[in-house]
């Protein structure tokens, strides 16, 4: 049988125009890197499907030893930790199937890789574990699952009153009434957070306290070696007043004190966000802000060196956040975008000044899930103040929150065409934005945001979705700090899902591409060569992410050269690690960065 050649490819792309309406001329050229595949008939490439990353039941409770190729290099030691959804598919005692329908809503799997520096090698060992025992023994039993979710379709028979009722248990007795395994608790994923499993002062490289989190405000704690969950907890356990349903599963943390910020949703008379701080040397939280606005699915925020940021984009609750009591999930929830609204962004100052709402600016309206970084630059127009740039993956509607729904996801019949392809308002767009003047200075008053105060955001640049990422990811020395090198996964359209990894060079406005035939890659996570070894370039480092081989139907844990965009090493799995989420590296050496993890 003749063979075929196929080779995983970086692909260089430079855009000559980069401007606010996303319009650019990209150059192409592609280089290949070294690796070879086969195919199975000449000049014809293998078959293969990504369908395996949905629906694996892959579990491996004990550490076993992978096979390394390559070289990973030996700074990379550590524990990388991967959490995300598993198969969606669950047989019942009453023999029927239950599925969920949101890829958002999946069972939630923890994937552990502890990469140990062996001298001039590195060995990789590999564990997981699901966390949702008792929920899956609950769906066998009762072929249901009516806790509140992400996009979990409802019964419409159902009385309002017992829909209010079951809601109210579930999002706000969770904590005190649910085992551990009970509830799906899997989008990020936390090394020791300040007040939840320790007791404060462990911003190093022992790992204390692990933490899932979501997009509410229930967080699980697991055991940082076996991933067995070890119990529940809300917010209110850093501060009282943190009682409001829903959260960011993005946190932000400062690279500096390890304080982490985030906000807490509350509705009622008045829909309400609380801005606060954990310190990290307390475990103590601190209120910072109690801003009234317009309740929204927001999956993160900002952070600069003196601010936090909270932009509430265009993904309103409707009724006034009553809509989550009647549907019990957060998308049917979200009302229709309307264009004609404004984003609006909220800078409050996180100084010892403690000075609160500082700014508030509008823009366009937009969607986003991800933030990648925000920074201070000195103001061209007043010396006084300061300028914040931030960058986050945009999109144009809502459309891509339901692309996510399993259905959507999955490979089409041959006659009916992709989602993607109906949608292309989908595919992100890596967008900076610019909030002018803002008033750092300790004299500068506490603002009331209203129609007086709201000021115009610039749009510094709007890459093209051909030339755009998701789960983004850069190098964590350069949080909060001017960042010139994006990173993520990229959607080419060779399958139904994303199939490639993306670097975006922000200041010749130029992008690497890597990818592969068949190779179905995760979030990329970066993590920076030691200085005593040279690392101070801000590519100088690894980026670490989980593809799973569509012909050989198993995953394996990718080491690329962050400058190259070329594979260095790989970890064969023996089995399929499910399409994931976020991840979070911790260093083995002292007083390196945690890479992910907010």
């Amino acid at each position: 049988m003749a063979t075929t050649a196929v080779t995983a490819t970086v692909e260089v792309r430079t855009f000559e125009h980069q401007d606010s309406d996303g319009k650019a001329s990209p150059a192409v050229s592609a280089q290949p890197a070294t690796e070879d595949r086969s195919s199975n008939e000449a000049g014809h490439l293998p078959p293969w499907s990504y369908v395996a990353g949905f629906e694996t039941d892959f579990e491996q409770r004990t550490p076993v030893e992978l096979e390394v190729t390559g070289q990973i290099p030996t700074y990379v030691a550590g524990i990388l930790y991967r959490t995300g959804p598993a198969n969606y598919k669950l047989k019942t005692d009453k023999g029927s199937t239950f599925e969920s329908h949101h890829w958002f809503d999946g069972l939630t799997t923890v994937h552990r890789f502890e990469i140990r520096n062996d001298g001039s090698t590195t060995k990789v060992l590999y564990n997981s574990r699901r966390t949702v025992d008792e929920l899956i023994q609950h769906i066998r039993k009762t072929g249901e699952f009516k806790d509140f979710s992400f996009a979990q379709k409802r019964d419409p028979c159902e009385g309002m009153f017992k829909k209010v009722m079951s809601t109210f248990k579930s999002t706000i007795l969770a904590s005190s009434n649910a085992t551990p395994t009970a509830q799906n608790v899997g989008v990020t994923i936390t090394a020791n957070m300040p007040g939840i499993g320790q007791n404060g002062g462990s911003h190093g490289t022992r790992i204390e306290s692990l933490i899932t989190k979501t997009d509410a405000n229930l967080y699980q704690r697991l055991d940082p070696e076996t991933l067995e969950p070890m119990g529940l907890c809300r917010q209110t356990v850093l501060h009282p007043d943190l009682k409001g349903p829903l959260s960011a599963a993005h946190a932000k943390t400062c690279p500096m004190s390890g304080d982490i910020y985030n906000y807490n949703l509350d509705f009622g008379p008045k829909t309400l966000y609380r801005i606060w701080c954990a310190s990290a040397s307390t475990g103590k939280a601190t209120i910072l802000a109690t801003i009234p606005s317009t309740g929204a699915y927001l999956h993160s925020l900002f952070l600069t060196p003196s601010t936090v940021i909270l932009c509430v984009w265009n993904s309103h609750y409707s009724a006034r956040g009553m809509s989550l009591l009647l549907n019990r999930n957060v998308l049917d929830s979200i009302a229709p975008m309307d264009p004609s609204l404004d984003a609006i962004w909220y800078v409050i100052d996180r100084t010892p000044s403690k000075r609160g709402l500082i700014a508030a600016y509008t823009s366009p309206a937009f969607f986003a899930f991800h933030t990648v970084n925000a920074f201070e630059v000195p103001s061209p127009t007043n010396p006084s103040t300061t300028d914040i740039v931030a960058e986050v993956t945009t999109y144009e509607d809502l459309s891509i929150l339901h692309r996510f729904y399993y259905r959507n996801l999955l490979p089409p019949a041959p006659s009916e065409p992709s989602f993607t392809s109906t949608h292309p308002k989908c595919i992100p767009r890596l967008t900076r934005y610019r909030l002018p003047s803002v008033p750092l200075s300790s004299a500068s008053p506490h603002v009331k945001a209203d129609a007086k105060t709201l000021r115009p955001a610039q749009i510094d640049s709007c890459n093209p979705p051909e030339l755009s990422c998701e789960l983004p990811a850069m190098n964590p020395r350069f949080s909060t700090l001017p960042h010139r090198y994006t990173y993520g996964i990229r959607d080419t359209g060779k399958s139904g899902f994303f199939d490639g990894l993306m670097k975006v060079d922000a200041e010749k406005r130029q992008v690497l591409e890597w990818s592969e035939h068949a190779q179905t890659a995760g979030e990329p996570i970066f993590v920076p060569r030691p200085r005593e070894e040279g690392g101070e370039e801000e590519d100088d480092g690894v980026l670490l992410s989980v593809v799973l081989d569509g012909v050989k139907g198993s995953s394996y844990l990718l080491c690329l050269d962050a400058r190259t965009m070329t594979e260095v090493g790989r970890a064969s799995v023996n089995g399929v690690v499910g399409f994931g989420f976020h991840g979070l590296h911790v260093p083995e050496k002292k007083g390196e960065v945690y890479a992910g993890g907010d």
